[in-house]
C-alpha cells in the first residue's frame, strides 16, 4: 500500500465516538442569540430575538427534523451549531466536548458540515466541482493528490461521474447535480454532523426525492447524523425520526416524528399540520387553520408568544410563559399551558400520577 493509500485512509475515518452510543452527537442548552436593529426613521431602535433560550439534543445516528415558519429561528439555530455566527448565551456540546476552549472552531468545522438551500450560491464560480470539494481537506493539511482522490469517489458516492463532472464548473450543472455537490463537498471531511438547511426545497419534486434518497443512503452507509431544516413537513415526515417545532425564536414542541404528526398538542403544530395539502376531499382545510401574521420578534407577548393568534388562549396564556412539559408519550413535551396540569387552563388535563411524577 503506498503512502498516498495509507494517508487516504486516515482522511475517510471519521472522528473517534468519544462518549457511546448513549451520549447525544449534540446538546444545545438555553442558545439565545439577539440582534440590535438600527433606530430607522423614527430613531426607535431594538433588539430581534431570533433565537431565545433554546434546548434540544440529538442522538447519534438519528435524523431531528426543525420545522416552523419564516422568521422562527430554525437557520439561525443552525448558525449557531455551526459557528458561522456567536451565541450570546447558551453552551453547545459536540459528543461530550463544550465547543469553545475544548473545541476549536477548526475542529468544529473538521466534525459539523452543512448544507446551504441555494445551491449555486454555495459554490464558488471560479473553481471547478474537483477543486470545489478538494478544498477543504487541503486547509486542513491533506496532500493535493489525496484530496482529489477523495473529491473523485465522493463524486461517485453522489451518483455523478467524476470523468464527466470533476472538470466542470457550476454554472454548467442543474440544480439537483450542484446540490449533490455540495453534499459530497460536506463529506469531504468525513463529518459526523451535517445540517441541512432547507436543502431540497429549491429543487423541482423528481429531483427532491432524488436528492432525499441519497441523503438516507449517505446516512447509513458513512453512519451519519443529521439535522433537517425544512418548511415542507411531508418530507420532514419521510427523512426525520424526531421533530422540533419553533415559533418566534421558541421550541415550542418536540417529539417523535409520529407522535406529532398523530397527536400534535400545541396548537401551532396542529395549525402547521392543518395546512399540508391534501389530495383526499375528505381531508381538505375548510377554514383557516391559524389567523393573523407572527407578532413582531423586536417585541414578542408577554407569556405564550403564540397566545395573539390562537384560539384556546386564556388570560393565564398572556401573564405566563409556558414550558415544555412531557406528554405522557415517549419523548415527547410540548410548551402550552394545555398540557400542563398545575397551568390553571381550563383545557388542562387532571394531573395523573405520571404526569405528575414527571413533574
Amino acid at each position: 500500500m503506498s503512502e498516498a493509500d495509507v494517508l487516504r485512509q486516515e482522511v475517510l475515518a471519521p472522528v473517534a465516538d468519544v462518549g457511546g452510543p448513549q451520549q447525544p452527537l449534540l446538546a444545545v442548552r438555553g442558545l439565545s442569540k439577539h440582534f440590535a436593529v438600527g433606530g430607522g426613521l423614527f430613531g426607535r431602535g431594538g433588539v430581534v430575538r431570533a433565537v431565545d433560550d433554546v434546548n434540544f439534543s440529538v442522538d447519534k445516528g438519528e435524523v431531528l427534523g426543525i420545522v416552523g415558519e419564516s422568521g422562527c429561528g430554525k437557520s439561525t439555530t443552525a448558525r449557531l451549531i455551526i459557528g458561522l455566527i456567536a451565541p450570546d448565551k447558551g453552551e453547545i456540546t459536540l459528543d461530550g466536548e463544550p465547543v469553545g476552549p475544548a473545541l476549536t472552531l477548526r475542529e468544529l468545522r473538521r466534525r459539523v458540515q452543512m448544507v446551504f438551500q441555494d445551491s449555486y450560491a454555495s459554490l464558488n464560480p471560479r473553481l471547478t466541482i474537483e477543486e470545489t470539494i478538494a478544498f477543504g481537506p487541503k486547509v486542513h493539511g491533506i496532500a493535493p493528490a489525496v484530496a482529489r482522490a477523495r473529491a473523485h469517489e465522493l463524486l461517485r458516492k453522489v451518483g455523478l461521474d467524476p470523468s464527466l463532472f470533476a472538470d466542470r464548473y457550476p454554472h454548467e450543472l442543474s440544480g439537483g447535480q450542484r446540490q449533490r455537490i455540495n453534499i459530497a463537498r460536506a463529506l469531504a471531511l468525513a463529518p459526523r454532523l451535517v445540517i441541512l438547511d432547507e436543502a431540497v426545497s429549491a429543487l423541482d419534486k423528481s429531483v427532491e426525492a432524488q436528492v432525499l434518497n441519497l441523503l438516507l443512503d449517505l446516512k447509513e452507509e458513512l453512519g451519519l447524523t443529521y439535522v433537517f431544516i425544512s418548511h415542507d413537513l411531508n418530507v420532514v415526515r419521510f427523512i426525520s425520526d424526531r421533530v422540533i417545532v419553533m415559533y418566534l425564536g421558541e421550541v415550542v414542541e418536540s417529539g417523535p416524528v409520529e407522535a406529532l404528526w398523530t397527536d400534535a398538542r400545541h396548537p401551532y403544530t396542529r395549525a402547521l399540520l392543518a395546512a399540508m395539502p391534501s389530495l383526499d376531499a375528505d381531508h381538505r382545510t375548510q377554514e383557516a387553520p391559524i389567523s393573523g401574521d407572527p407578532p413582531n420578534p423586536i417585541d414578542p407577548p408577554s407569556g405564550c408568544r403564540f397566545h395573539t393568534r390562537c384560539a384556546f388562549a386564556e388570560p393565564v396564556c398572556s401573564a405566563e410563559a409556558p414550558r415544555l412539559m412531557p406528554t405522557g408519550n415517549e419523548r415527547h413535551a410540548a410548551a402550552c399551558h394545555m398540557v400542563d396540569p398545575a397551568s390553571g387552563h381550563s383545557r388542562a388535563p387532571v394531573a395523573s400520577p405520571e404526569i405528575q411524577h414527571a413533574i
